[in-house]
């Protein structure tokens, strides 16, 4: 049994040229094995570019909508047309080429169109509020196709299957280094996340002639981002003549807690016990990022000068599951005496064990 294109890409068999083109836009851009990491992605990708290339063609889909894909193949009798264009000479075959980037680069007139919307360093990073924001996620396959120009009289409008000819490379602007800056924000801001307001100057070309400008940009710091993570704005920084204007990346930096020192998705928190309360246990509180604290009882317990307590979800958010938390560490700093008198030294000689 052949293959149901129409069921490939999810139409009807009464679809027109636009909705042919819009489900092959939207199933390509979801499939492409660039973005779509899923084993089965790279086959799926690959069904997609031949049922395009058939239902889009008029004269294969007649045949296919007739003889199915048998008839493409030339193995129904009649089938084709013949070489006088009329229908019964069988010559007519058709094979798919078997090159499914080549039909997205082709209709897409790019063939890596990901290019303007991904980080060479790290593929992982979409477009953010804007298209020259680059943050963690969001956008979908329409916006990606509106920003690549993919409009109706555009890419698939002018498709031709036959052909492949490769398209002239464009001579691209050279581009500064980008510019870096340390971003410094607090425990209590990754906690929750926060926007930060930035003030930057930079040498603008506008008016052909080099001028300084000020502008402000609206960070957003996500709940949980670790120290580390670069946001990007793209060509927001200076500009020299004939160069496109640099990047300006900004990287997350913790700022110094009095309390707290992150350890990933946990914070530590160093408690200072005596040590008689090592030895014999005590109750003591320990603050939380929330403002709030927790008891914590060593009573019946010695604690020893690498002891850890771990406080289960009192940490911050995961960076990519905002709603689970790390751990809370409680570790302890033992406070020796810097002397002890002689009747304590003989008292505690007999007591406490070689």
């Amino acid at each position: 049994m052949g293959k149901d294109f129409y069921k490939i890409l999810d139409i009807k068999k009464s679809a027109n040229d636009d909705e042919i083109k819009k489900a092959y836009r939207k199933l390509a851009l979801k499939y492409h094995p660039d973005k779509n990491k899923t084993p089965q992605a790279e086959e799926r990708f690959k069904e997609i570019a031949e049922a395009y290339e058939i239902l889009s063609d008029k004269k294969k889909r007649d045949i296919y909508d007739q003889y199915g894909e048998e008839g493409l193949k030339g193995g129904v009798p009649g089938a084709g047309p013949g070489e006088q264009g009329g229908n019964g000479g069988g010559g007519y075959t058709y094979q798919f080429h078997g090159d499914p980037r080549a039909t997205f680069a082709q209709f897409f007139g790019s063939s890596d169109p990901f290019g303007i919307f991904f980080s060479s360093s790290d593929p992982s990073r979409m477009f953010g509020d804007s298209q020259n924001i680059f943050m963690t996620q969001g956008g979908n396959e329409d916006d990606m196709y509106q920003q690549m120009g993919g409009g109706g009289g555009g890419g698939g409008g002018a498709f031709r299957s036959q052909s492949f000819n490769a398209q002239p490379n464009r001579k691209r602007q050279m581009q500064d280094p980008p510019i870096e800056h340390d971003l410094y924000v607090s425990l209590e801001e990754v906690d929750k996340g926060c926007v930060k307001k930035m003030k930057i100057s930079r040498m603008s070309m506008t008016t052909g002639q080099p001028r300084k400008e000020e502008k402000v940009l609206n960070i957003t710091v996500k709940p949980g981002w670790k120290a580390g993570t670069k946001i990007t704005f793209q060509k927001e920084g200076d500009q020299s003549p004939g160069k496109v204007p640099a990047d300006i990346i900004f990287i997350i930096r913790d700022k110094s807690h009095p309390f707290f020192k992150r350890e990933g998705s946990d914070i530590k928190y160093n408690a200072n016990i005596s040590l008689k309360q090592a030895l014999c246990g005590a109750v003591i509180q320990v603050p939380t990022l929330k403002g709030d604290r927790i008891t914590v009882n060593s009573q019946g317990e010695i604690i020893k000068p690498n002891t850890v307590k771990r406080i289960a979800g009192k940490g911050l958010p995961f960076p990519k599951e905002p709603t689970r938390r790390g751990d809370l560490l409680v570790a302890f700093n033992i406070k020796f005496p810097d002397t002890l008198p002689p009747a304590t030294k003989e008292l505690l000689s007999d007591v406490l064990p070689n």
